[in-house]
């Protein structure tokens, strides 16, 4: 049992993470796949830095001086994020972590693919949360585009209520082995006239869809959000002046509650976060 888990290795989930232990918390970081900091070139308006500092550096000065205080950094792929009377269970692809409070640095990485159809039938046939409109399908016929641990954790989410379920890498290879089908051709196009009906691939196939679930990557703050019910505007997650958000342990910070998407922000907004959950933790 950890006092707080932080999911984002950021400027917010580290801010969050080293403001936290020093408050005398047990703290654990998960973090997975490239940060948008660490793809910034230069960056030239930080506090502090007279001629600049590459993104990367500065992303990884950050994991190296949150391990340094003696906080746990792991490198897993969280996959769900469940609360359960008064803790909160959070879901690795080999392990699950228990915590009395979370907070969801993890930048907003909702993707969708660059296919004809998509934006048009969004809340027609197709939908990003598998445990949000899973219900919707019984008994029906869907897939899941991506080809990740995530698609993977979406069709497991989908396996039981439906009537069948595949998974499309629209191209991409599989970055793990499933027991789902997989179809790897490259998707042309999504048909149908108010829902979703058919996908056709760039091979003149179709296949016949009752529904499109989406999970590109890995999932992000609005994917979370909508998995454990939070409050969203838009793809943001609503958060108080203390990062709270509409259930009681857990908090949000950085890119994820949208807002002004800089380091400086980031940075605030961890501390306020981390600060918010030790005394939530201490109250408890």
């Amino acid at each position: 049992m950890h006092d707080i888990i932080i999911i984002g290795a950021g400027p917010a989930g580290v801010s969050s993470g080293l403001y936290a232990k020093r408050a005398g918390a047990n703290v654990l970081i998960l973090y997975y796949g490239e940060s948008n900091l660490e793809k910034a070139t230069k960056i030239e308006n930080y506090y502090g830095f007279i001629n600049g500092i590459d993104g990367k550096k500065l992303y990884n000065n950050g994991l190296e001086q949150a391990k340094n205080l003696g906080i746990e950094v792991k490198n897993e792929e969280v996959l769900n994020i469940k609360k359960i009377n008064e803790q909160f269970i959070v879901k690795t692809e080999n392990k699950e972590y228990t915590a009395k409070s979370v907070i969801i640095a993890t930048g907003n990485k909702k993707l969708r693919p660059n296919i004809k159809g998509v934006t048009q039938f969004e809340g027609k046939g197709i939908s990003y949360c598998a445990i949000c409109d899973g219900f919707f399908y019984r008994n029906k016929n869907v897939v899941v585009i991506g080809n990740g641990k995530f698609a993977i954790s979406e069709a497991n989410d989908l396996k039981n209520i439906v009537n069948n379920v595949k998974i499309l890498t629209n191209g991409l290879e599989m970055e793990n082995t499933s027991e789902f089908e997989i179809v790897t051709q490259k998707i042309k196009e999504i048909h149908g006239d108010e829902r979703v009906k058919k996908i056709e691939f760039e091979d003149g196939n179709t296949i016949d869809v009752d529904g499109i679930f989406i999970a590109l990557g890995q999932a992000g703050g609005s994917d979370f959000a909508k998995k454990i019910g939070l409050m969203l505007n838009k793809d943001n997650i609503i958060v108080d002046e203390n990062m709270k958000t509409n259930i009681d342990g857990l908090y949000s910070c950085g890119d994820a509650t949208g807002g002004l998407l800089q380091v400086c922000k980031a940075v605030y907004d961890g501390a306020k976060a981390g600060l918010s959950a030790v005394k939530y933790v201490k109250n408890k």
